[in-house]
C-alpha cells in the first residue's frame, strides 16, 4: 500500500518539549520503498507503537530536511534500527551539509552503518529504492533547510519543511499531495516559519489534489483548532485540506 503515516505533528520547541503533540516525523511508503522524514524526538517509539506496527528494518532511507532537534533528535537510533542494530549495512541517509560537517547530528559511531550518507543541496536530485526526490530550493530558516518533492510511478508528494514564506515558494512544490509545516497561527517578525495565512496563499495557487497541514506550533494548537482551520480553508479555496493528527495515515492511491 502506498501511504503516508504521520508519526507526529509537533512543530517547534514548546510543543515538542511539552509533547503537546508527538514528534516522530513522517513515514512514507511508495512503490515498495520506505523512507522516514525528520525523525524527531520519540521517532523510534512512534514507529514501534504504530498500528499496524511499522518495521524500521524495512526502511530504505532516512531524510533530514534540517538539523534542528525537533527534526533530527532520533536520527542515530533510527539508523541503528534501520540497519538491524548495525548488523546489516543498508539504507541511505540524506541531510544538509551543516547537519553532517558542522557539529554533526550523526555521531561517528553510526556513520558506517548505512550504505552511504549523502548531502542535500539546492536543486539536488536523489534516488532511494524505486523512488526519486528533489530539493528544489534552499529555504529561509535558521539553518540549512530544504523541502522535498518525492516522485513515484503514479504519485508525487511535496513537503514544504520549515521556512519563512518568500516570493515564489509555492512554485517549487507542485506534488499531487502537498504537506505543509504550519507552525504559526499568525505571522511574527523574525520567526522563520509559515503561518495559516501563508498556507492559504500557497494552496490557493497550487491547488493540489490533497493538502495536509502539520508541524503545529504552540499558539496554533492552544488558541485554535487545526482541524477547524483546515475545514474552513478547504471550503474557501475549494481544495481538500486536512489537518494531520498523530498516527494519521493517508492512502496515496486515492490521489494519483
Amino acid at each position: 500500500m502506498d501511504k503516508i503515516k504521520f508519526l507526529g505533528t509537533a512543530g517547534a520547541r514548546f510543543v515538542v518539549t511539552h509533547q503537546l503533540r508527538k514528534s516522530g516525523g513522517i513515514w512514507l511508503s511508495l512503490d515498495n520503498t520506505n523512507i522516514l522524514v525528520d525523525p524527531g524526538p520519540g521517532s523510534l517509539v512512534r514507529v514501534l507503537s504504530s498500528k499496524p506496527r511499522l518495521n524500521p528494518t524495512e526502511l530504505d532511507g532516512i531524510i533530514l530536511t534540517h538539523r534542528h532537534i525537533d527534526h533530527s533528535n532520533d536520527i542515530n537510533i533510527m539508523i541503528e534500527a534501520m540497519t538491524d542494530g548495525g548488523f546489516k549495512k543498508k539504507g541511505v541517509v540524506f541531510a544538509p551539509s551543516d547537519a553532517i560537517d558542522e557539529d554533526s547530528v550523526i555521531l561517528n559511531h553510526f556513520r558506517n552503518l548505512p550504505e552511504k550518507i549523502e548531502k542535500l543541496y539546492e536543486k539536488g536530485d536523489y534516488k532511494i529504492g524505486n523512488i526519486g526526490f528533489s530539493t528544489p530550493i534552499r529555504h529561509r530558516h535558521g539553518v540549512e533547510t530544504y523541502g522535498l518533492n518525492i516522485f513515484g510511478k503514479k504519485s508525487s508528494v511535496s513537503i514544504i519543511s520549515d521556512t519563512q514564506y518568500f516570493d515564489g515558494l509555492e512554485k517549487y512544490y507542485t506534488g499531487d499531495v502537498l504537506i505543509l509545516n504550519v507552525v504559526l497561527l499568525e505571522n511574527k517578525p523574525g520567526i522563520q516559519h509559515i503561518s495559516i495565512k501563508d498556507a492559504e496563499y500557497i494552496i490557493s495557487r497550487n491547488k493540489p489534489k490533497l493538502s495536509v497541514l502539520t508541524h503545529f506550533g504552540w499558539n496554533l494548537l492552544t488558541k485554535s483548532k487545526p482541524w477547524e482551520l483546515a475545514e474552513s480553508l478547504s471550503k474557501k479555496i475549494g481544495v481538500k485540506i486536512i489537518a494531520a493528527s498523530d498516527g494519521m495515515e493517508i492512502d496515496l492511491n486515492k490521489y494519483h
